[in-house]
């Protein structure tokens, strides 16, 4: 027998679990099945690679050696197919602009901007509720940019292999329909909402927990929260269903109005990412993070609501 990769991802998974058990579950094999293949893989290594007792499975030193080849074989490889798939991907120098992004609201005003500074550029658009998908699309080279929000400090997705540049720190606002008792405050204690129930749009990272946190700091836990797309967060607002929590560069909606919160509890960051070696890289500084930049400083001045805030409040709004 020949070793193959999925025989030292074996290995591998083995050692990293302790337990032939564990190591099944997680290639999704039956124990006999993963005992049969470690007995094949030891007969064609010419010995025996983990020792075996109620306690679990330790490597042998031969163990160790396997170990230790795998685990520069099996990243190098991993590496080699996502260049491969991201040179299939590109097309040489960069001649049209495949966007990629959540729901947020850059993505839109960054598209005017491109198709209008490159009439001739095709221009394509992705979005998902998920960062890491788009992050990955853009490793494989699937999507040129990447852009992106990110909860308060918590890195951006695959930092170690896509460049990130912050475009914008907005706090988080609340939207109340007009005709709430409290939307003739300019700013608003979370303390004092803490009976209603909240609607915002869902996502992978870390908000939801950080939401939970600022309103148990405020003394209370909310009554529910419903995730739901940006036109049925703004609906259930509308009937008085819902408080929504909106970044506070969320255009003006008839019936509606934004009010900051006090002390800013909770903030959020627009980024623009790409692959640092892909066709885009070159183009990225001027063509996308520049305009994308400009995309936000046009989404904060159509919120006089947030620009007025942002004159009291410089560790918020636009970096440079």
């Amino acid at each position: 027998m020949e070793l193959e990769l999925r025989h030292l991802r074996t290995v591998r998974a083995i050692a990293d679990t302790g337990s032939l058990t564990k190591a099944a579950a997680t290639l999704g094999l039956a124990q006999p099945a993963l005992s049969a293949q470690l007995r094949r893989i030891e007969k064609a290594l010419g010995g025996t690679l983990f020792e075996r007792d109620h306690t679990g499975a330790r490597a042998t030193p031969l163990g160790e050696l396997v170990l230790e080849r795998a685990r520069v074989v099996l990243p190098a490889v991993s590496e080699l197919q996502a260049e491969a798939v991201r040179f299939a991907n590109a097309t040489g120098p960069l001649e049209r602009f495949r966007l990629g992004g959540t729901h947020g609201p850059l993505l839109g005003g960054l598209v005017d901007r491109i198709a209008t500074a490159h009439p001739a550029a095709p221009v394509s658009t992705y979005t998902s509720w998920s960062v890491d998908e788009i992050a990955a699309l853009t490793i494989d080279g699937r999507l040129d940019f990447a852009l992106i929000g990110t909860c308060g400090e918590s890195p951006p997705p695959l930092a170690e292999r896509l460049v990130w540049e912050v475009v914008g720190v907005d706090p988080v606002f609340v939207m109340l329909p007009e005709d709430h008792p409290l939307a003739g405050e300019e700013e608003l204690e979370l303390a004092a909402l803490a009976d209603q129930c909240w609607a915002d749009v869902p996502g992978d990272g870390c908000f939801a927990d950080c939401f939970a946190t600022a309103c148990a700091r405020a003394g209370f836990t909310p009554v529910s929260v419903y995730e739901t797309d940006t036109s049925s967060v703004v609906h259930l607002v509308q009937v008085g269903r819902a408080i929504g929590l909106c970044r506070a560069t969320f255009p003006p909606v008839p019936g509606l109005v934004t009010r900051p919160l006090a002390g800013s509890p909770l903030s959020w960051r627009h980024l623009v990412g790409w692959h640092p070696h892909s066709p885009a890289a070159d183009a990225a500084a001027v063509a996308v993070a520049g305009q994308t930049r400009a995309a936000y400083a046009e989404a904060v001045s159509r919120s006089p609501v947030y620009a007025r805030w942002l004159a009291g409040n410089p560790r918020f709004g636009l970096v440079s």
